[in-house]
């Protein structure tokens, strides 16, 4: 007796190969084993005889039995929802006004929505948003279908701020808006509908990259149109919310099962959770995708793209400081022993290529230096001459040389230090902005935006590991990376680009080198990840909250 959303959650969520409420249990094919274990043990049917079990508690039996046999068993938290098998008259009434007391269809829109999330989407989106998912579900609509909506709508928001007028800016703006309306519809829609699925969870996290991207490159196109050029601006937002993106993944990945994880910064970050008014400002400081994208929109609608774009850099440059120092702070008074699965995790982030793992096997008494100072060190020396240099320069090709030294002895040892988590940050930094300095340096047509192409293609690479890595199917093969040679051997071939050819070539070297990458890494992308899907492979997805 109970609610019927109790009971979907309990039997038709497929995350989970095993669950249970009270009075039932279900498992996933890759479970059904067990299940039929359990099932015998439980009954006695199979050795001749064995207890007699009342109708009424078998399920519990078997769900107890199925955990016995090693089975993880999901029991989803109910929290108001009623689930029970009530043993005599009185317990059933109880139970019924324990059913009529709650409103199963309330609960399931409120757990529709994250948990935790960002003041502009918990307060001006998902009031209604909850809504929309509930009518998308009523008419069979699936949320890949609201996922692909939402990537259309933004690119046809591009489009509008590539006109370069201030209608299309306009539209532009509230087209984005909506854009994210549906973006959050989505998810709404997955917990609301319990339409989880493998690949379901990689075009939402990969649309959203693409989204915000190729808004960027609209921008840039519709400034073009009025004869100012902002493609260093776009091109910066880009790699400094990438950059973002990956200190994030980095610290998460380094600290997810590490032991003795312990730090006063981390309790003092909990107790001030604790306190309402410091929650939302810390979630807004942070400028989340919600926050971030009504400032796009607002901006773009009422001023120009340049002004948006520098003012989306300072906003983020201040969220990635301080997101960043607290994450240092964690990790210095942190005491934790990270595990070999954490610093494997870190080496398939880093994205190292055939010639920095060459100088990894030396083993180099560089090695004595820790691996962040060694990752900084080269990137800052690379990106400094590129930057410094006039277009042409000879010493950008010794700097990468350099760089792919110093890459190779970050990451010849297991990156299981404090501070090693910044090793890949710090690599993403150096390889984006390298191409950045050297297409701006470069001072002709079409630089900037084949660099842009680059970085957007190179960037998708290192999203997708992440991808990867966070639904525990392992990194992308090694042959894929060696194919696109790592972040030192493309920042080497650059670095030789520009150095070898003239401006005009170097923009035809970043536009074939844009494609030839995009080609390769997203031909494997795609086939793994619908293979993954047809193969039943678990989905990643953001939990609701417990009724």
């Amino acid at each position: 007796m109970g609610h019927v959303h109790a009971l979907r959650l309990g039997l038709t969520d497929p995350r989970f190969a095993a669950s249970a409420v009270p009075g039932a249990v279900t498992a996933q094919p890759e479970a059904r084993a067990d299940l039929t274990r359990a099932l015998r043990a439980t009954t006695g049917s199979g050795n001749g005889g064995g207890s007699a079990v009342t109708v009424e508690a078998l399920a519990d039996h078997v769900a107890e039995a199925v955990e016995a046999e090693g089975r993880a068993l999901h029991r989803p938290d109910l929290g108001t929802l009623v689930a029970t098998v009530p043993s005599d008259p009185q317990a059933r009434n109880e139970a019924r006004q324990a059913v009529a007391a709650v409103d199963d269809e309330a609960v399931r829109l409120r757990t529709a929505v994250k948990s935790r999330d960002g003041f502009f989407t918990t307060y001006c989106i998902s009031p209604y948003s909850r809504y929309i998912a509930r009518w998308c579900a009523r008419r069979g609509l699936t949320p890949n279908q609201v996922t692909t909506a939402s990537l259309l709508v933004a690119l046809i928001a591009a489009g509008c701020a590539a006109t370069g007028t201030r209608g299309g800016f306009v539209a532009a703006g509230l087209l984005l808006l909506f854009s994210f309306v549906l973006d959050c519809t989505d998810g709404q829609l997955a917990r609301y509908s319990l339409q989880y699925s493998t690949l379901g969870a990689w075009l939402d996290a990969t649309f959203d990259r693409a989204k915000e991207y190729a808004y960027y490159a609209g921008l840039a196109l519709g400034a073009a149109q009025g004869g100012d050029d902002v493609w260093a601006l776009a091109l910066g937002a880009m790699v400094l919310q990438t950059g973002r993106h990956v200190v994030d993944f980095s610290f998460n990945e380094a600290n997810h099962d590490a032991t003795a994880n312990t730090s006063p910064t981390a309790a003092l970050s909990d107790k001030l959770d604790s306190v309402g008014w410091t929650v939302w400002l810390r979630r807004m400081i942070v400028l989340p995708i919600g926050e971030r994208w009504a400032l796009i929109a607002v901006l773009t609608a009422v001023t120009t793209p340049r002004i948006t774009l520098i003012v989306l850099l300072i906003g983020c440059g201040l969220a990635a400081c301080y997101t960043t120092a607290g994450r240092v702070l964690r990790s210095l008074t942190r005491r934790a022993t990270r595990t070999d699965r954490a610093a494997q995790a870190l080496a398939d982030l880093a994205d190292t290529g055939p010639l920095a793992s060459s100088f990894a096997a030396l083993r180099l008494g560089g090695l004595s230096l820790p691996a962040p100072v060694l990752a900084l060190t080269g990137g800052a020396v690379v990106a400094c001459v590129a930057g410094l240099t006039s277009y042409g320069s000879p010493w950008v090709v010794v700097a990468a040389v350099i760089y792919v030294v110093t890459s190779g002895l970050a990451v010849a040892r297991p990156l299981k230090g404090a501070l090693d988590w910044l090793v890949p940050p710090f690599f993403r930094a150096a390889e984006y902005g390298t191409i950045l300095l050297l297409a701006a340096n470069a001072d002709v047509n079409g630089a900037l935006p084949a660099a842009f192409g680059l970085v957007s293609a190179v960037a998708y690479h290192h999203y997708d590991t992440v991808y990867r890595i966070r639904g525990d199917a392992g990194a992308p093969p090694q042959w894929l990376v060696r194919a696109i040679g790592g972040h030192e051997g493309r920042t080497l071939v650059v670095a030789l680009a520009a150095t070898l050819l003239t401006d005009t070539d170097f923009t035809v070297a970043l536009t074939a080198l844009a494609v030839a990458v995009a080609l390769v890494v997203l031909v494997e992308s795609i086939r793994f990840w619908v293979t993954a899907h047809k193969r039943g492979a678990p989905a990643v997805h953001d939990e609701g909250e417990p009724a």
